[in-house]
């Protein structure tokens, strides 16, 4: 017997026609300024080392104290005032980031009871330095399905805390900071199509060193036995060093230098518009040499303004395009209206890109 439906009628829509538009962005940069001269102190280089390899000459630190939490508060706050909405107006809450202390739960529901934004749906986005692209990504369809009429988005990291200070490969590289913007409805496009994608077979390249549940199992190991357990199994001198990130410097170099501008290239093609058109390029700020790579192989004009933040935040991972993109607009370097390109990639290793009208 073939049971039937009670009702062949259809779902209402109700998300319509309507696009989506960036409305507000904010920033926050903790107050610490750290120098290479003090990074050098932790590792052996040098501040002409670092200024070549990386871009980097300072970058900020959070206070012991000041949690992924309370610097996501400190971005969100403008990017609510430049949208023009108050908190209980935010339809829902993305926040991309990889530093939030806890497994679980999740630091956005935090973020939207300090900001009173009542109980709205409220997540994390595990995408490291392509984070806020997913996050403006998700944020865009959201609104335009009609889930919700405004989304905020952060992307924020504390990587100060799970950086290996002797680590000479990622110790001068990582920093703290946090961005938001504000996504909404719009009459006409003004948030592309994105471009994103992950490769899994390069999982290996940027990841915690010891996984927690190894971890675990060390502790219990010491706690059985009141010995400590070999680390060198671990390929790490002591259980704090194992909590840490690691990368294979080299290889996502490589990866980004050649697998990312094609990336680019398909959000502009799909948002109908060449490089002649931007009015800025807002890359993540990995590192100097992997930004002027793109630029050349994208044939950007000399005249388009370029994201170049790394030199004074250092590789801030989720947080590093919408605090480009805050300063660029505040500063007067780049125009309200204009479009840019912004694109994220990192751990994963994934990628995201889309074209963007900024506010």
């Amino acid at each position: 017997m073939t049971v039937q439906p009670k009702n062949t009628g259809t779902i209402a829509s109700v998300g319509g026609d309507r696009h989506s538009r960036i409305l507000g962005v904010g920033g926050y940069r903790p107050e610490r300024v750290v120098t290479n001269e003090e990074v050098c102190t932790w590792i052996d280089s040098s501040d002409q080392w670092i200024r070549e390899r990386s871009g980097i000459e300072t970058r900020r630190f959070a206070r012991e104290d000041e949690s992924v939490v309370d610097m996501a508060e400190q971005a969100a706050v403008p990017a609510l005032e430049m949208a023009g909405i108050t908190a209980d107006q935010v339809g829902a809450i993305v926040m991309a980031t990889i530093s939030h202390p806890f497994q679980t739960p999740a630091a956005a529901p935090l973020l939207a009871t300090r900001l009173g934004t009542g109980n709205v749906p409220a997540f994390d986005v595990s995408a490291a330095c392509a984070g806020y692209c997913y996050g403006i990504s998700l944020a865009s369809d959201m609104v335009r399905a009609g889930s919700a009429d405004n989304v905020l988005v952060i992307g924020v990291e504390k990587l100060s805390q799970w950086t290996y200070r002797h680590d000479r490969g990622t110790s001068f590289i990582l920093a703290d900071g946090a961005g938001a913007a504000v996504v909404s409805a719009s009459d006409v496009p003004r948030i592309g199509p994105t471009v994103w994608g992950s490769e899994g077979d390069k999982w290996s390249t940027i990841q915690q060193r010891v996984g927690w549940d190894e971890i675990r199992r060390i502790w219990e190991h010491v706690e059985a036995t009141g010995e400590e357990p070999d680390y060198s199994k671990f390929e790490v001198a002591n259980i704090a060093e194992a909590s840490t990130m690691q990368m294979a410097g080299q290889s996502v170099f490589r990866w980004a230098v050649w697998g990312m501008a094609p990336i680019a290239q398909q959000a502009l093609d799909k948002a109908g518009i060449t490089a002649d058109d931007l009015d800025a390029f807002i890359p993540h700020q990995a590192n100097m040499r992997i930004i002027d790579a793109m630029i050349k192989q994208l044939k950007l004009p000399a005249d388009i303004p370029v994201a170049r933040d790394i030199a004074e935040t250092g590789n801030t991972s989720a947080a590093s395009i919408p605090l480009a993109t805050e300063r660029m607009l505040r500063q007067g370097e780049v125009p309200h209206g204009g479009l840019a390109l912004e694109i994220g990639f990192g751990a994963g290793l994934v990628y995201a890109a889309q074209v963007v009208e900024l506010p």
